[in-house]
């Protein structure tokens, strides 16, 4: 019965189903890796206060993606888009994200997951590098 279900009545209602983010790293032993993580949290709560954003890692630190998602559909979200801050689409994209979120959508198959590309493989990203770069030599 779907009354129990806020994110189904508010669908009903024609009410947007409340989003996050999760931006989605490899993980670390040194927890100082995490650190540029937790300012990419920062500024985008100074960017998009209303939309939520969090952390998850593959290993080595937590939460885990599986932990976070969890965590956000006991929240009400009901669409999560992940973010994978990665250079590139190796191994990890391309054979453990996909398990891991299939094993998430059958615990959670009222929330709506997603990801994106690997942020290394956008073109704006590497332009950023290449401006960084070009600031750092002259």
């Amino acid at each position: 019965m779907h009354l129990l279900n806020p994110r189904i009545i508010w669908a009903d209602l024609g009410i947007e189903t409340m989003k996050a983010v999760i931006f989605f790293g490899h993980g670390a032993r040194d927890t100082r890796w995490k650190e540029p993580f937790d300012r990419l949290i920062t500024l985008w709560k100074e960017k998009f206060p209303n939309t939520i954003a969090t952390l998850a890692f593959l290993e080595m630190m937590s939460p885990s993606l599986p932990e976070c998602i969890s965590s956000l559909q006991e929240q009400g979200i009901g669409e999560i888009k992940i973010i994978p801050v990665f250079f590139g689409q190796g191994g990890h994209l391309r054979k453990d994200l996909p398990v891991i979120l299939e094993e998430c959508c059958r615990l959670y198959p009222h929330v709506q997951l997603s990801t994106s590309s690997a942020v290394g493989e956008s073109d704006e990203v590497l332009l950023s590098i290449i401006d960084f770069t070009a600031q750092s030599i002259l």
